[in-house]
C-alpha cells in the first residue's frame, strides 16, 4: 500500500476528511456492518479465518501475473485510486493491479491490505471518468471491510454446507445462501454510492453501469433511454413477471445493471447525498458510538417503504394483501373489545363484508401510495 501523503491528487475534487462509510452504507448493509464490527475480538477471528486462504499467496500470485500500477505502470489508473483515496480520506491507498482479462470486472480481494483488481476488458471498455466511479466503488468496498466480511461469512457457510446431510440442512443453507446473497447485492449498492462520491460525476457513474450491460458502443446508447428500460423493468407488465423478477435476483450476489442505475440516481437526488456534499455527514470518530438497533430499524424502514414505493405488480399485490390483513385485524379488534364491553359482541356492520376492502378498495388504496 502507498503512503497517501506523498502525492497530491491529479485532479481536486470536493474531499470528505474523517468520513464514515455508514455516510453511504445501504441501510440494510450499514445494519450487518454495525452489527459485525460491534463483536469483541471480531478482527482476531478473521485472522484466523484468513489463514485457511493464503492472503499472502493472492498477492504473490498478482504480483506474478498482473501489472501493478505505479508512476509508471498505468500511472492515470494509478492517479484515479490515489484521487478516491483522497477524496474518501483513506490513509494508505490500495494497491491496483491490471490482470489481462478480457472479462469486463473489477474486484476488491484480502484482509489485512485489501488489493484492487481491475481488468484489461473493463479499462478498455470504460473511459476516464467512468474508470474513475469504478476505481472509486473498489475503494468503498476496501472500506466499509466488505471483503472481510464477505470472506468470514462465506467461510462459515462452507463450513456450514458439511452438515447439509442432515435432515432440513440443505434448505437452511440455501437460506443462508440466500441471505448472504441479499447482503451482498445491497453491499454493491453502497460501493455505487462510494464511486459517485469518488468521481462526483453522476452521468458518468451511470454510464459505466450501462457498458456493464451494453457494450462500448456509447453512440447508440442513451442513459435516458437506460433509465426509462429501468422504469420498464420495475412496472414489469403482471403478477407473473414480478415473480420472475424476484426468482431471478434470488440467486444473483450483484443486482441488475438497470436497477443499480436507477437506485444510484435516486440516491444522488436524495438529502442524504446534498447532506453529504455540503459537509454534514457522519465521522469516524462516532463509528463506536453507533446503535445496532437504529440501523436494523432504518434497514426495516427501507425494505418498508421499498414495497409501498414499488410499482412491480408482486409487491403490489404484498402491499394490498398486508393492508387488506390490517383492516381486517382492526375489525376483529374492535369487534372483540365491543362484546367485552357487553355491547353484543358488536354489530352486523362490524363483521360484514361491506367494511372489508375488495379488490378495487385495494387497488385504489395503492394508486394513492
Amino acid at each position: 500500500m502507498t503512503d497517501i501523503t506523498a502525492k497530491a491528487p491529479s485532479r481536486r475534487r470536493q474531499r470528505f476528511p474523517e468520513i464514515s462509510t455508514r455516510a453511504w452504507e445501504h441501510p440494510a448493509d450499514r445494519s450487518a456492518l454495525v452489527a459485525l464490527r460491534k463483536l469483541t475480538g471480531f478482527d482476531d477471528v478473521l485472522k484466523k479465518l484468513a489463514g485457511l486462504v493464503s492472503e499472502r499467496a493472492i498477492r504473490l500470485m498478482f504480483l506474478a501475473t498482473a501489472v501493478k500500477t505505479s508512476e509508471r505502470q498505468f500511472p492515470e489508473l494509478h492517479e484515479m485510486v490515489r484521487d478516491a483515496a483522497y477524496v474518501l480520506d483513506l490513509d494508505k491507498v490500495p494497491d491496483l493491479y491490471v490482470s489481462q482479462d478480457p472479462t469486463v470486472n473489477a474486484y476488491c480481494i484480502g484482509i489485512d491490505s485489501p488489493i484492487i483488481v481491475v481488468t484489461s476488458g473493463l479499462v478498455e471498455l470504460l473511459d476516464e471518468e467512468e474508470l474513475r466511479s469504478v476505481i472509486g466503488h473498489e475503494v468503498g468496498h476496501a472500506m466499509s471491510g466488505h471483503a472481510v466480511y464477505r470472506t468470514m461469512l462465506l467461510i462459515l457457510t462452507n463450513i456450514a454446507a458439511r452438515i447439509a446431510w442432515v435432515p432440513l440442512g440443505n434448505i437452511a443453507i440455501m437460506a443462508i445462501v440466500t441471505a448472504l446473497n441479499e447482503w451482498f447485492r445491497k453491499a454493491e449498492l453502497s460501493s455505487d454510492r462510494a464511486g459517485l462520491l469518488a468521481g462526483q460525476d453522476l452521468q458518468a457513474s451511470m454510464r459505466a453501469l450501462m457498458k456493464l450491460a451494453g457494450g462500448h458502443n456509447t453512440a447508440e446508447m442513451n442513459v435516458d433511454a437506460f433509465l426509462e428500460q429501468a422504469e420498464e423493468y420495475e412496472k414489469a407488465g403482471d403478477l407473473r413477471d414480478g415473480v420472475l423478477k424476484l426468482l431471478q435476483v434470488l440467486p444473483q450476489s450483484h443486482p441488475f445493471a438497470v436497477v443499480r442505475v436507477a437506485k444510484l440516481k435516486k440516491w444522488a437526488e436524495s438529502d442524504e447525498y446534498r447532506s453529504i456534499l455540503a459537509g454534514a455527514y457522519p465521522r469516524r470518530t462516532d463509528d463506536p458510538d453507533a446503535s445496532v438497533g437504529e440501523q436494523w430499524k432504518a434497514a426495516a424502514e427501507h425494505y418498508s417503504n421499498s414495497v409501498k414505493e414499488s410499482k412491480d405488480p408482486l409487491m403490489g399485490l404484498i402491499r394490498d394483501m398486508a393492508g387488506g390483513a390490517a383492516n381486517v385485524g382492526g375489525k376483529l379488534r374492535d369487534t372483540f373489545a365491543n362484546a367485552a364491553r357487553g355491547n353484543g359482541g358488536g354489530s352486523s356492520k362490524g363483521t360484514g363484508d361491506a367494511d372489508v376492502p375488495g379488490p378495487r378498495d385495494g387497488r385504489d388504496d395503492r394508486d394513492r401510495d
